[in-house]
């Protein structure tokens, strides 16, 4: 129903940056809200950050405020992460996801997943 792919993963320096990018098609108007979610190896899945259809909401995990800025385009139905101050703790396998509703969004659960894209960041 909603395809996602990631793009922009890549090897980074401690203190660079990096802008991922989600490209999403299929029955877009079905979705509600966005997200961005990342796993590091040997851990759970993390909920980085999330936005509304509309752009005016937003949500960050603590560990990324200040650092990490979410948007959209939807006019051309992409989603991004811009990604500042990066540190070796971000290293993760990032994920975007669309929720099928409001009602889903607001509880942070999404219907479709991209299939991830690798951020390495050294130290």
């Amino acid at each position: 129903q909603v395809q996602l792919v990631e793009s922009g993963g890549g090897l980074v320096q401690a203190g660079g940056s990096l802008r991922l990018s989600c490209a999403a098609s299929g029955r877009t108007f079905s979705s509600y809200g966005m997200g961005w979610f990342r796993r590091a190896r040997g851990k759970e899945r993390q909920f980085v950050a999330a936005i509304s259809r509309s752009g005016s909401i937003r949500y960050y995990v603590d560990s990324v405020k200040g650092r990490f800025t979410i948007s959209t385009d939807n006019a051309k139905n992409m989603v991004y992460l811009q990604m500042n101050s990066l540190k070796p703790e971000d290293t993760a396998v990032y994920y975007c996801a669309a929720a099928a509703g409001r009602d889903r969004w607001s509880r942070n659960e999404y219907d479709y997943w991209g299939q991830g894209t690798q951020v390495t960041v050294s130290s």
